[in-house]
């Protein structure tokens, strides 16, 4: 997915989407979204700013009652001196609301469901915010149907275009 930048700095401007995991969508049953705030030292903003970041290896898990993302992957900030620079790969302590965190953990470790990050961007007001999904994992002849409908879609659109 094509990233809007500011064209004169090459920076990400606010509403405008800086990682997405569209792998998510395949793997996993989707069933609610919740947008987190994120905590972030100041490199690691500006490497978002330039729009640096992998969702596609990480997941939100609890610990000590918090709902923390692991494995996401913002690389070093190269302007930055050496002694200022961040881990890539830290776990990051999300934002939310005591009930939400309540049913989240809830979810989890009761149900069999899963927290899966779908997508990284700056909101209206500038600041970093993370979609997290509630999910269930998709078995292998659930993958494959949906496959089927992608390109079954695609074939029909392409009738529809040459027909006129």
């Amino acid at each position: 997915m094509a990233q809007k930048k500011d064209k004169k700095s090459g920076l990400i401007s606010v509403n405008q989407t800086v990682a997405e995991n569209r792998k998510a969508r395949f793997e996993y049953h989707l069933e609610e979204v919740f947008q987190a705030g994120i905590v972030l030292v100041g490199t690691e903003v500006k490497s978002l700013r330039l729009g640096q970041c992998s969702l596609n290896e990480s997941f939100a898990g609890e610990h000590d009652g918090e709902i923390w993302l692991y494995n996401c992957h913002i690389p070093e900030y190269m302007q930055a001196g050496k002694h200022l620079q961040h881990q890539p790969k830290r776990p990051r302590k999300l934002l939310l609301n005591q009930r939400e965190i309540n049913k989240l953990i809830g979810s989890i470790t009761r149900e069999g469901y899963t927290l899966v990050p779908t997508k990284l961007f700056f909101d209206g007001r500038g600041r970093a915010k993370l979609e997290i999904a509630l999910a269930k994992g998709k078995q292998l002849h659930d993958k494959r149907a949906a496959t089927k409908d992608r390109d079954w879609g695609r074939d029909k659109q392409r009738i529809m275009r040459d027909r006129g």
